[in-house]
């Protein structure tokens, strides 16, 4: 049996507010809530396993909350490896307000994790990767990276992979993201305002690419990002697949750059739709589909994300 291996190093809880009508400066009360194992990759091995794929989460864990965090992963029948890190999982919290159709995302920034987390984590990703059962078949790393971690350890996973011939597929974002391309990823998938930051950054204007609402700029912004995905393919034959909200998607696999429209739906909760969309392109490349056919499937899983109140599911 072969599994895909899924990586993040910055885990965290997502509690999801709803109301009614949220008003701000007073006291509102929510209408439902819940609460969710969540983080990057979290989110992208819970969509993974309910495609029937099957996969482990490698992460770090901490503090008096991780026996929830871990029974939380256990009703979604995840298979989580994790090592001791000192540092309490962090929480993220999504209000929804139905009135007015707004999805607004609140993040703790986790605290720092303790010394030689790093280590004992690279030892169980070394095990995992020399294990015959089941046998790592595609290495997917999501997300930030907590405080007190090496900045050479997502490349040194990298690194790991390549040397066996293991697909890695990267929806990571600056340095981290250019420490790893050395090792000739196969696949990165930021989406497009992590990618312009990351090779393009004048591109950027706050929290916005500078042709937002100038269409008259989007062809040259268009031109220029798709002539860095060619030297990206070029130097390191590396693919790059940009997501763009609900605009049409952006792939270059080493010809002609290539678009795939994206459904318009109307979403109750967008929060994790860009991992669901990295779970079903993987889980699609993991059974040898294009990359085309694979981002028709990314697509298709976030659109069914984006319908659900959970972060990272399709059902």
């Amino acid at each position: 049996m072969k599994t895909i291996l899924t990586v993040a190093l910055n885990p965290g809880f997502q509690k999801i507010l709803i109301f009614n009508n949220f008003i701000a400066d007073t006291v509102n009360r929510a209408c439902e809530h819940r609460l969710d194992a969540a983080g990057k990759g979290v989110n992208v091995s819970r969509v993974l396993t309910q495609l029937g794929k099957d996969c482990i989460h490698l992460t770090q864990l901490g503090g008096s909350m991780r026996p929830l965090f871990l029974q939380l992963c256990a009703l979604d029948n995840l298979k989580i490896e994790w090592v001791e890190s000192g540092s309490p999982i962090r929480f993220c919290y999504t209000v929804i307000d139905k009135a007015k159709k707004t999805v607004t995302e609140l993040v703790e920034e986790g605290e720092k994790v303790e010394e030689h987390t790093g280590s004992r984590l690279e030892q169980s990703f070394d095990r995992l990767m020399a294990q015959k059962e089941p046998e790592i078949s595609m290495l997917v790393i999501s997300g930030s990276r907590a405080a007190g971690f090496d900045d050479s350890i997502i490349s040194a996973m990298v690194q790991k992979a390549k040397q066996k011939a293991i697909p890695v597929i990267l929806d990571i974002r600056g340095r981290d993201l250019l420490s790893c391309l050395q090792f000739e990823p196969d696949f990165i998938k930021p989406n497009l305002y992590e990618f312009a930051l990351t090779f393009a950054p004048d591109l950027v204007r706050g929290n916005e690419i500078i042709c937002a609402n100038e269409p008259q700029t989007e062809a040259s912004v268009k031109k220029r990002i798709f002539e860095i995905c060619g030297e990206l393919y070029k130097k390191y034959r590396t693919k790059t697949v940009l997501t763009r909200g609900k605009n049409p998607i952006w792939f270059f696999e080493g010809n002609e750059p290539s678009e795939f429209e994206v459904e318009s739906v109307e979403p109750l909760n967008s929060i994790g739709c860009g991992d669901a969309f990295t779970a079903g392109l993987a889980g699609a490349l993991s059974s040898g589909a294009s990359l085309e056919t694979a981002v028709a499937e990314g697509a298709r899983c976030g659109k069914l994300n984006a319908l659900l109140i959970r972060p990272g599911v399709i059902r």
